[in-house]
């Protein structure tokens, strides 16, 4: 497509001479513009991956991807529907749980607690909280007072193994001289640690038969939380489940629909970040524009000589198309290689960064998260460099095209 000696023309042009320096500098800021908005929308996206891909994992991790909750507080005859989901294709589980909200106390301080009441084996199950114990085990939880909470939680009450929780139920109890508070107290049996605040800070796990007494449901739970081969792909399970459930006076709820608002802003703010980050590369290549057309005007004389010499306009345009596209391409190149290292060691780097300067950047209460995460996507990255070779390639045909327009008389003529 390019012969030889168009090419060796092109770079010896981007090798400007002591006296062409200017040229060689704004050459050079077009190729770091175009580096930095690859590596940045390269990292931004990444790290919005990242967020949507850990916040998914840990909510459908810690919650059932489904939940059928009953209308009346208390779902009864639950087990029978339990087997009956269990048995359906592309399930991958299946329990009831009591959820309740509490008042926690231990040492002179209180806090709010989201109350989770799970059968032991049921909780076994779950993957994503037993594996990320930092202290006890499941040994001592199928117990009457045993009790699972949170790092920050344990925190945040100074508790530690072993500890006692008093619990307050939001409902008293009625006797003669009023209501009174229904507590009971519990026996820290481990903690974990998820790795999202939400659930670290709030979150306090119970057995399924203490859950019940203490919020006095009887034998009735409230609700039966559903595992699914595809998370993502509900409708497809719901049109199975729906019939199940006729008669039972209850309704369905996915995750979905508990994090709708919260997923559409994060989608919101990711198209946003793209086309604003998107607008960095397309100032780099006007950039472009203006250092070939101070190249072809600076080199002017060159291309009459070349003219004259039996170059044809099209030579001329390849060769100044060449120069141009080769700072865009080298450009992408080094910014799409800077981006993903970036990515890939980016909560390193976050450390470093606040070893150094002694700041807190990443904030867990702010962000959900306890660590920065970043997850790179190739079509997106693919995505962003060829958007960003177009983009240069596209700048650097205006210059060519004046290039190859050049008069050989009148440019030697004012030389």
């Amino acid at each position: 497509m390019f012969s030889s000696f168009e090419r060796w023309v092109a770079f010896r042009y981007l090798r400007a001479r002591r006296q062409e320096g200017f040229i060689s500098v704004t050459a050079w800021f077009s190729f770091l513009g175009i580096g930095l908005g690859v590596a940045a929308l390269i990292i931004v996206m990444s790290v919005m991956n990242g967020f949507r891909h850990d916040l998914i994992e840990r909510i459908i991790g810690m919650n059932g991807h489904m939940a059928i909750y009953s209308n009346t507080n208390s779902l009864t005859n639950f087990d029978p529907l339990t087997e009956e989901i269990k048995k359906l294709p592309g399930m991958t589980g299946a329990n009831p749980i009591v959820e309740g909200q509490a008042m926690a106390m231990a040492g002179g301080n209180t806090t709010g607690v989201m109350v989770h009441g799970m059968r032991a084996q049921d909780l076994e199950a779950r993957k994503s909280l037993t594996d990320h114990f930092i202290a006890g085990s499941m040994r001592l939880f199928d117990r009457p007072n045993g009790a699972i909470i949170g790092k920050r939680l344990a925190e945040k009450l100074g508790l530690i193994l072993g500890d006692k929780i008093t619990l307050v139920a939001p409902e008293g109890n009625a006797t003669a001289f009023g209501t009174m508070p229904r507590t009971r107290t519990f026996e820290i049996a481990a903690i974990f640690d998820a790795g999202m605040i939400q659930y670290d800070s709030t979150f306090i796990f119970l057995p399924l038969s203490s859950a019940q007494k203490f919020f006095q449901l009887g034998e009735g739970v409230t609700g039966i939380e559903i595992f699914t081969e595809h998370p993502e792909k509900l409708d497809m399970y719901k049109d199975e489940i729906l019939p199940l459930m006729a008669g039972k006076n209850c309704r369905l709820f996915d995750w979905q629909q508990a994090n709708k608002e919260f997923f559409s802003t994060i989608k919101v703010e990711r198209n946003v970040m793209f086309v604003i980050l998107t607008l960095i590369i397309l100032v780099a290549s006007f950039n472009v524009i203006s250092t070939l057309i101070m190249m072809v005007k600076d080199k002017g004389r060159d291309i009459a000589i070349l003219r004259t010499m039996g170059a044809t306009q099209g030579m001329i345009m390849r060769i100044f198309f060449i120069a141009g596209s080769s700072i865009g391409a080298c450009g992408a190149l080094v910014g799409t290689v800077g981006g993903l290292l970036f990515s890939w060691n980016i909560d390193s780097i976050r450390k470093w960064i606040e070893s150094f300067s002694g700041t807190e950047l990443f904030r867990a209460e702010v962000y959900f998260l306890s660590k920065l995460p970043a997850l790179v996507d190739p079509n997106e990255v693919f995505l962003v460099v060829t958007i960003s070779l177009v983009l240069t390639f596209l700048a650097s045909l205006y210059p060519a095209w004046r290039a190859s327009r050049l008069d050989p008389v009148e440019a030697l003529r004012y030389e």
